[in-house]
């Protein structure tokens, strides 16, 4: 009964005792008592009016419980209170409770059997549940005895067996997420060691266990955490693989791509290896130039940063420029060699995975790998061409930044050495061309070598103009390859783009064997030995005082003053019978008796005859060579100028010291035809004929003259008018056989300028050796000729000559006098001659030219003088024998020049004075080196006395038929 209660109380339920206590106390009091109810029974009230009472109550006395009415019925109260009205609604309000209370009373009286009979039933049912109480007490009293007696002794047993069991297995799961919470300690340790496999294995591990115990909630969290380190690992191991780009190190990318193998992301490691490279170029050169650019600013402008690496280039100062480029071909050499080990450790890393497997699933596993492997060959295969590419493309940006035509050109040439080396890099790096670094170091090339040949022919002209033709005193062993301009064919200094312009030295040729990646694989740079090569480079080309040595000059003056016992017929010759090659003291005493001409050119060594401006010229030569042998695109229009500079100097000379119109039309064809072509072909296409005074050059404003030189002026200094010089025979000498040296020295750098020259452009140089190399030479004799043809009175004999009686009618035993007088010419001529072999060496090619030019012009001019004699006996031939004869005699004394030059010219002259009317027709058809008159005088003094007027008139025809084709 006590549980039913309190089941009543749980829900809420109230005894009708309690119910009614629970009413408010107005309510409490309001309840009718029996006498009243019975009092409210009696009294008669009509339903219908009661009924109208109850609704004339309030809505808002049925609101609520916690309703005050008696608030409610005094705040209705007016401000004024009125007892009669307070009493009348005082007895509104207790019919309406009157009311209320009747119908409450009626309700009561009609529920009333329902509710004695509904307690009833409830008292049965406490009284069942008191009987129930007791039966669950006593089942409750047997459980316990059951419990003690089995639940507690077997059952509970097993279920701590069974909870045992479980919380091993939790304890060895906590330990495992204990263990995979510290994790990301032990993954960030390894991280720092860089041991990317062991982090990437480990964190996988993780993985695998987390997915195991994803049923626990601090898992889930621990996952994610895991896959952001997993990520975090990829992040840094791709930091790591870029850092190879510029320094490759071995273990390091042997653990970043065993790291990249665990990810099974092989091929994407190699995208992104190729990305990082190009990173890495473009980095690298952007980082180099922006240094130099902001140190050249001078301040902390940060306008450089923003600006882009082509425009950036444009402002490397010329001072900078090598410098940079320096550095920027050993960062670029850095990333390339980089790259090559990356490519050397594919291979060998390929070479030892490639062990056949036989088990089927090693198998499977060996096909995923090839394709791997073959993927990241093709791929660093393709790389070698792009990276070479980008790294062209940005050396030819930072190329074309500057204006290069006003470098001086060393640097230059260390421009020049520094991309033929990049290109030889590239060549062996990936087989390239490199097209498009040729393609821009021409242009630069091109436009500055035009710039730089202009200045040089500017600079020639000013040499020429200024040179007033005195010997260069130079080694009697001077040779072109010991000038520092020529050093590069001995040493091959410069690197070449093709095989063909390998070194040729053997001391070179083991180490050239091996490629540049090979030389300089573990340490150096390519890049580091222009600088060192600057300034090691020496010359010793000239001699002390003219001479090789204090000893040699002490020699030859000892060798000189002992010679007084030598005849003066001896020591007014000059010609050097020597080959050239020995110098003078090691000529035996005598060697030096016996043969003639020594004397003239005792004071000095057989050194060659050069002048500054030869020198100058050789220099410049070597130079354009340099530029040829780095550069061959333009190896052309190099060749091409340095053919102008030989051109110039040649057209020089020959202005300066051979034009004479009056000579030149001697008809002794000193000029050939081939020398008047080329002296031609010079004037028209290099020289500005339109130039007037100093300062017009090739900066003109017509187009065309541009490329074109003015005319030389000789030096005022130069006197070529003195005859105790011989006419500036010194200075012709020096001029003549400069040019001449400069010609050989041609002669031996054909072969290299011929292995330079492009195939197609090699007809222009084998033109220019055969029709301007090789006439040099020829030049002499013009030159000298000048010298011959004023050296000697020619006139002065000619008037002699004819005042000599040639009919005599005896036979004369002694010579006339004209004879003696042109050999007194001779000797003072030969005299002149020693005493400008003094300053200048004479060689044997310049005698025998001035010898005989003096010689041709001294007996043809004995012809003119007997073809102007009026009459002339039998005799007087004779006499002109003698004459002729006796001037050969002494003349043998004076020259060793043999056979002596237009011997036959005179005696047939001579001779034919005997021939009769036929032999004389055909002497004239045969004999056209005489002249007209010279023919005519035979006609009319030898035959006039024997022939008649129409015989002399056919023969004189016939002379005048010879003649017209000259005219």
């Amino acid at each position: 009964m006590q549980k039913i209660k309190s089941l009543m109380a749980r829900q809420g339920l109230k005894s009708p005792q309690e119910s009614m206590a629970d009413l408010s106390p107005v309510e409490n009091l309001r309840i009718p008592s029996k006498e009243e109810l019975r009092e409210l029974r009696e009294q008669p009230i009509d339903p219908q009016a009661e009924q109208e009472i109850i609704d004339s109550i309030e809505e808002v006395y049925f609101s609520n419980d916690s309703f005050d009415m008696v608030q409610h019925e005094l705040e209705k109260l007016p401000p004024e209170l009125n007892l009669q009205e307070l009493e009348e609604y005082r007895d509104k309000l207790k019919r309406q409770q009157a009311a209320v209370s009747k119908k409450v009373a009626d309700l009561i009286l009609e529920k009333q059997p329902a509710y004695v009979k509904e307690l009833e039933r409830v008292t049965a049912l406490q009284t069942n549940l008191q009987l129930a109480a007791v039966i669950c007490t006593n089942a409750r009293r047997q459980l316990s005895v059951a419990k003690e007696g089995f639940t507690e002794a077997s059952l509970g047993l097993l279920a701590n067996q069974r909870r045992r069991q479980l919380l091993t297995g939790l304890l060895k799961s906590l330990r495992t997420i204990k263990t995979l919470q510290r994790t990301d300690v032990r993954l960030s340790e390894m991280l720092e060691e860089e041991d990317y496999p062991g982090a990437i294995q480990l964190c996988l591990e993780c993985q695998k266990a987390a997915s195991t115990f994803k049923h626990y909630s601090c898992i889930s969290e621990l996952n994610s955490k895991l896959q952001d380190t997993l990520e975090q690992i990829e992040e840094q191991l791709d930091v790591a693989l870029s850092k190879t780009c510029k320094h490759f190190d071995v273990s390091h990318y042997t653990k970043v791509q065993l790291a990249y193998t665990l990810l099974g992301k092989t091929q994407t490691a190699m995208d992104q290896l190729h990305m990082h490279f190009t990173q890495a170029i473009h980095n690298t050169v952007f980082q180099v130039v922006l240094g130099y650019v902001e140190l050249c600013a001078g301040n902390a402008d940060t306008k450089f940063q923003k600006m882009q690496y082509k425009d950036l280039c444009t402002h490397i100062t010329p001072d900078s420029y090598i410098p940079c480029l320096t550095d920027l071909c050993k960062a670029l050499w850095e990333v390339m060699l980089s790259y090559h080990h990356t490519m050397q450790w594919h291979e060998e890393h390929d070479k030892q995975e490639t062990t056949p497997t036989p088990e089927d699933a090693a198998a499977a596993e060996s096909d995923e790998l090839a394709v791997d492997r073959s993927y990241v060959k093709k791929k660093l295969e393709h790389g070698l061409t792009r990276i070479w590419q980008d790294v062209q493309l940005k050396v030819k940006a930072y190329i074309l930044g500057t204006d290069m035509s006003n470098f001086k050109y060393d640097d230059f040439i260390v421009v020049l050495d520094v991309i033929s080396r990049l290109m030889q890099v590239g060549e062996e790096f990936c087989g390239s061309k490199s097209e498009v670094l040729q393609e821009s170091i021409k242009r630069q090339s091109v436009n500055y070598f035009k710039n730089y040949h202009r200045a040089r022919l500017e600079e020639l002209r000013m040499f020429l103009e200024n040179e007033t033709w005195e010997l260069c005193p130079v080694k009697s062993n001077f040779n072109i390859a010991q000038l520092h301009e020529f050093k590069f064919m001995g040493q091959c200094r410069s690197p070449s783009v093709s095989p063909s312009r390998q070194a040729a030295s053997l001391s070179s040729s083991a180490q050239e064997e091996l490629s540049l990646f090979q030389q300089y694989q573990r340490e150096g740079n390519p890049f580091e030995m222009h600088m060192e090569h600057k300034e090691e480079e020496t010359e010793d080309v000239l001699a002390s005082n003219g001479y090789e040595s204090d000893e040699l000059e002490k020699s030859v003056y000892q060798d000189y003053d002992s010679d007084s016992d030598v005849p003066e017929e001896l020591k007014q010759d000059y010609v050097d019978e020597q080959t050239g090659d020995a110098p003078l003291k090691s000529v035996p005493r005598e060697t030096m008796r016996t043969k003639k001409k020594s004397d003239y050119n005792l004071n000095k060594t057989n050194a060659p005859i050069l002048t500054n401006t030869t020198l100058n010229v050789i220099r410049l030569v070597g130079k354009y060579m340099q530029m040829m042998n780095i550069l061959k695109p333009i190896a052309f229009d190099v060749i091409h100028c340095v053919s102008q500079l030989f051109d110039y100097y040649l057209y020089a000379v020959y202005t300066f010291f051979g034009r004479n119109d009056m000579y030149e039309s001697s008809g002794l064809g000193l000029i050939s035809s081939r020398l008047r072509t080329t002296l031609n072909r010079i004037q028209e296409s290099l020289i500005d004929m339109e130039a007037v005074g100093e300062n017009a050059g090739v900066h003109g404003p017509a187009e065309d003259r541009k490329e074109k030189v003015p005319s030389p002026h000789l030096s005022q200094l130069v006197v070529l008018t003195n005859s105790g010089t011989l006419y500036g025979l010194a200075q012709r000498v020096v001029a003549t056989e400069s040019l001449v040296f400069l010609a050989e020295q041609f002669e031996s750098l054909q072969s290299h300028l011929d292995a330079m020259m492009p195939a197609a452009k090699k007809p222009f140089l084998q033109q220019f050796y055969s029709q301007t190399v090789s006439t040099a030479s020829e030049l002499r004799k013009p030159i000298y000729w000048i010298v011959a043809a004023k050296a000697i009175d020619y006139e002065q004999m000619l008037l002699m000559m004819a005042g000599v009686k040639w009919d005599i009618r005896e036979i004369m035993s002694q010579h006339n006098v004209y004879v003696d007088v042109l050999l007194k010419e001779f000797e003072q001529f030969n005299k002149r001659l020693g005493e400008v072999s003094r300053h200048v060496r004479i060689p044997l090619p310049v005698s025998n030219v001035l010898w005989e030019h003096c010689i041709r012009l001294a007996n043809r001019t004995l012809v003119e003088g007997y073809a102007n004699v009026k009459k002339c006996s039998n005799e007087g031939r004779a006499l002109m024998q003698l004459d002729f004869q006796q001037f050969l005699m002494k003349l043998e004394k004076l020259t060793d020049l043999r056979p002596i030059p237009d011997k036959e010219f005179v005696e047939t002259y001579i001779k034919a004075y005997y021939l009769t009317e036929n032999d004389m027709e055909q002497f004239i058809k045969n004999h056209r080196e005489y002249s007209m008159k010279q023919l005519a005088n035979l006609v009319n003094v030898c035959l006039g006395s024997h022939i008649n007027k129409k015989a002399r008139q056919k023969l004189l025809a016939a002379i005048d038929d010879i003649d017209r084709p000259k005219r």
